[in-house]
């Protein structure tokens, strides 16, 4: 059941913050910490949502327990992955091309953005929440096809850490264990995770909730993830266009001959 005062309640927190977020920012001089903030504001809407119900039913602690482990577990490895490194390229590059001002400009293009559309892909988590009904067999399938996308999630960023770890790598590219099979294990994960946690919602109903998971599949295929990724990066490293080649971009999928 769509409830708009509880999506809104959902707006709020997320918004809220996201303007702390910003605040933290400006004396950091580094907006990249709003990508380890990106994950948590799911666990917010969560929380709210969950909040909001008088007696939570099954359906509502499966959600929060999925989102809540695949939230701080990408949290946390982002902000260990960032640690010391300044701000990412992709947001020097927006800090340029909005200067002057950019100090509050990023509060909406930075910020209040990622808030918006946190807000928007949280539809899942608002149907499934809201249903008080019993656990069934499409919410079995949903938890599964979470859990095949942590474990793309998850196993990808650790193989790909150990893999820049190691300095013998330098300037090589990564195209074992999961990213044998696809070049971008990680968002393929996510992908399955959001899709999955849609899964659960139309088991409670949700269909209209479908908006969320297309609007992550939109970023992650067309705008923040592999479109941006792979802009030029066979330019920079000649090496990754036979791994291109060889190698799906998204989908899974056995490595075509050398």
């Amino acid at each position: 059941m769509f409830e708009l005062s509880l999506w809104l309640d959902g707006l709020a927190v997320i918004a809220a913050f996201a303007a702390v977020g910003w605040l933290l920012s400006l004396p950091l001089r580094n907006v990249s910490i709003v990508d380890s903030m990106w994950s948590l504001m799911f666990l917010l809407a969560a929380l709210t949502y969950t909040a909001g119900q008088a007696t939570p039913g099954p359906r509502a602690w499966l959600v929060i327990t999925l989102v809540g482990l695949w939230s701080i577990r990408l949290a946390a490895h982002i902000f260990w992955r960032n640690r010391g490194h300044g701000e990412d390229f992709r947001y020097r590059k927006i800090r340029a091309n909005n200067q002057p001002g950019f100090a509050f400009k990023s509060l909406y293009i930075v910020f209040g953005l990622q808030a918006l559309l946190a807000w928007m892909i949280s539809l899942p988590l608002l149907a499934a929440i809201n249903s008080t009904a019993p656990l069934g067999w499409l919410d079995a399938i949903g938890a599964a096809l979470w859990l095949i996308g942590m474990v793309f999630e998850a196993g990808g960023d650790w193989q790909l850490a150990r893999f820049k770890g190691n300095p013998a790598n330098r300037g090589k590219v990564l195209d074992t264990g999961l990213w044998r099979y696809t070049r971008h294990p990680n968002y393929f994960g996510d992908f399955c995770v959001w899709w999955g946690l849609f899964l659960i919602a139309l088991a409670a109903g949700g269909w209209w909730s479908v908006v969320g998971p297309l609007v992550m599949s939109f970023l992650l295929l067309k705008v923040s993830g592999v479109a941006l990724l792979e802009k030029d990066i066979g330019e920079r490293r000649p090496a990754y266009r036979e791994y291109v080649r060889r190698t799906n971009a998204f989908f899974p999928r056995p490595p075509r001959a050398a």
